[in-house]
């Protein structure tokens, strides 16, 4: 499936998010709803950057969210050693793999979606009001973890189909070594990276919330220190 239709489908997921109604906050600042607020926050913010990381070089390519070479390509001995002193083949071996997390990527999306959309927001005036990463950090904790799960099995399934002749070099170096625990590393650095995407929009909304056009973060995100 294209990187398109992945993001087409990211949209749709958030369909239920992304529109709101606004009866709520037509007769004054202190009636819309602070919940719809954050749902909404938390979208435009988690769309911008998973957008951004599931394009082609959308890791590799910022250095901030950029994949470390798993440890096992780094303690290995041997042919491994020889061939992972040269820097050509470092990089190229990391462009590989994140690539790689791309696909990713890909995955989380919908599911980061789709908790958006369920999850139960028991004091939103607090997250807008907070700091810049508030809601980032609210999502990221009610997730627990789950987008290594959910990525996981996208990244392992992109270095087995993969053809890439230094991938496959770096592999058969460390035989033995089980394709799935470089699959794992990759998750967890890529669930690091995306959540920090994630934090880096939500501070540049809040910081000019006016750019996203939208009159329910305009008003909770420029009035919120009224309250």
């Amino acid at each position: 499936m294209s990187s398109t239709i992945e993001r087409r489908g990211f949209l749709v997921g958030a369909g239920a998010t992304s529109v709101l109604a606004l009866s709520g906050c037509a007769s004054g600042f202190g009636q819309f709803s602070f919940v719809d607020a954050v749902r909404r926050l938390l979208t435009l913010s988690s769309y911008a950057a998973i957008d951004r990381l599931a394009a082609p070089g959308g890791f590799y390519d910022n250095q901030v969210a950029r994949l470390d070479l798993p440890d096992v390509f780094g303690r290995r001995g041997g042919v491994l050693a020889n061939i992972m002193t040269g820097v050509v083949f470092r990089d190229r071996l990391q462009r590989t793999l994140n690539r790689f997390a791309e696909d990713g990527a890909r995955r989380a999306a919908p599911a980061v979606a789709d908790t958006i959309r369920v999850v139960g927001i028991a004091n939103a005036v607090a997250l807008i009001r907070g700091g810049p990463t508030a809601a980032t950090g609210f999502l990221r904790q009610e997730m627990a973890g789950r987008l290594v799960d959910v990525m996981f099995p996208a990244i392992g399934d992109a270095m087995r189909v993969a053809n890439d002749p230094v991938f496959g070099q770096a592999l058969a170096a460390i035989s033995g070594v089980n394709v799935s625990a470089i699959a794992r590393d990759l998750s967890v650095q890529a669930d690091n990276a995306i959540w920090g995407e994630i934090g880096r929009e939500e501070s540049a909304i809040r910081a000019d919330p006016r750019r996203t056009n939208d009159p329910i973060l305009i008003a909770a995100l420029t009035g919120a220190n009224a309250l």
